[in-house]
């Protein structure tokens, strides 16, 4: 396997410890849904155990949400390899969805069942931490959304206790731009499972807008994810009860 990028590590490391990501005995639930920002956090988890000074534990979550052209199971085998505890969980998700969405989107829907699925197997599990692969992009994207759409300023948290509070949910790739997980992903040879969620795909969304948008204005300001980073970060440690 294919060491991670230094830079990549960098990114992670640096904001694991701005937010105090992974303490002392953490008993983590990494979710992994195929694509290149969750495995590529698979590896910087695992690379993490053997050299920081931090001792935790790592698994694995794979929700299947049971769509059609989408396949998951050749995850099973890979995370097996590589001897991390790994729990597949099969989830008619796509059929609830056209039970019960109404003025939502499809992605937003399954994200949120998603995760009730991974905090479900991590209370019944005994983990504490929920680990989520959303990097600087899909910050910056979700800020945009928020504001530009909902008339606030608001992003995903780097780390946070769910409302419950009996779990931490933390990001550990939010300084990560998602060429980085791409980059890594092509040179170590991930098994990442193509179109990851042919439903998504099939349907435009405000993400895929804000995604072009943020596209095309960094080819005229190259700063611009920077400045970004800039003005989100105190947002991205603001308590919100409804934050996702």
């Amino acid at each position: 396997m294919v060491k991670v990028d230094k830079r990549l590590m960098r990114c992670a490391g640096r904001a694991i410890a701005r937010f105090s990501m992974i303490r002392e005995d953490d008993r983590i639930l990494l979710g992994v849904s195929g694509g290149k920002d969750s495995l590529s956090l698979l590896h910087i988890l695992r690379q993490l155990q053997r050299h920081a000074p931090v001792r935790f534990q790592l698994a694995v979550i794979t929700v299947d949400p049971m769509i059609e052209g989408f396949n998951p199971s050749p995850l099973i085998p890979y995370v097996e390899a590589l001897d991390v505890r790994h729990f597949f969980q099969r989830e008619p998700i796509f059929e609830r969805a056209r039970e019960h969405i109404s003025g939502d989107s499809f992605c937003s829907w399954c994200a949120r069942m998603k995760r009730g699925v991974m905090y479900a197997t991590a209370r019944r599990e005994g983990y504490n931490v929920v680990a989520l692969a959303q990097h600087l992009d899909d910050l910056a994207e979700s800020f945009l959304m928020s504001a530009f759409h909902g008339g606030r300023l608001k992003t995903m948290k780097a780390h946070y206790t769910i409302s419950d509070g009996d779990l931490r949910v933390i990001r550990p790739l939010v300084y990560a731009r998602e060429w980085q997980t791409r980059t890594y992903a092509r040179k170590a040879a991930l098994p990442v499972i193509g179109d990851n969620c042919p439903a998504c795909f099939s349907m435009p969304t405000q993400r895929q807008h804000m995604k072009m948008l943020l596209a095309d204005e960094e080819k005229r300001n190259p700063l611009l994810f920077k400045s970004i980073l800039s003005a989100i970060t105190p947002l991205m440690s603001i308590r919100d009860a409804n934050q996702p």
